[in-house]
């Protein structure tokens, strides 16, 4: 593979971590609608979903209390949880250095907050093109959203690299044609690994020019 003109990011595992974020934002609806707190299992979940997916997963045995979880959620801000948010190592020094050299893009599942997150951490200098499950109908591993980055890009697949950490990640990049970089998930069959922003740095500049 040549060097790619675009790279595109997800954000939950691979821009930050959110794990904790993620746990204590849902358990607080948990404990408001009376439900057990997450298995890791519903937290691996959650991790890559939208916040109704996610919602809806984690009543799917307690239907009676469903729709009174999603209006909680829906009146829950997410903003007080952000500084549960930890960005990952080295990212701004990456993204110095990467900005210089390739078009910068996010697609992710999250929603209201996605702006917010940039804002505080002084990222939104750094991206092109943001793009979340509110300006994409259709979440991932629906193809919409990084179909919409390609165009506006005008850049092929093949010129794409994605860089994403979860199976919905795969998926999408499976759907699109887009190599994917897994982040931190050896486990991941991407087309290429990474565990670190250094390395990713790294892989990037051993990409011919050419092919």
């Amino acid at each position: 593979m040549k060097s790619p003109r675009l790279l595109v990011f997800d954000c939950d595992g691979v821009l930050f971590d959110s794990r904790e974020a993620n746990r204590a934002y849902y358990e607080e609806i948990c404990r408001a609608l009376g439900r057990p707190p997450l298995t890791e299992e519903e937290l691996h979940y959650v991790h890559m979903h939208t916040a109704e997916e996610s919602v809806r997963y984690l009543f799917r045995e307690l239907p009676e209390k469903l729709e009174a979880a999603l209006a909680y959620q829906k009146n829950l801000p997410y903003e007080k949880f952000l500084p549960y948010m930890r960005m990952e190592p080295g990212l701004k020094e990456f993204l110095e250095w990467a900005r210089k050299r390739f078009l910068l893009a996010i697609s992710t599942n999250r929603t209201t907050t996605m702006g917010r997150l940039l804002e505080i951490y002084g990222l939104e200098k750094y991206f092109d093109l943001v793009m979340t499950a509110l300006k994409s109908p259709r979440p991932k591993p629906h193809p919409q959203a990084l179909t919409v980055i390609l165009e506006h890009f005008r850049v092929s697949p093949r010129e794409t690299l994605y860089i994403g950490d979860s199976e919905v990640d795969l998926r999408l990049c499976r759907s699109v044609g887009v190599p994917l970089v897994a982040y931190r998930n050896p486990q991941l069959p991407a087309d290429f690994h990474v565990s670190s922003y250094p390395e990713l740095r790294a892989l990037l500049s051993s990409l011919p020019e050419e092919e």
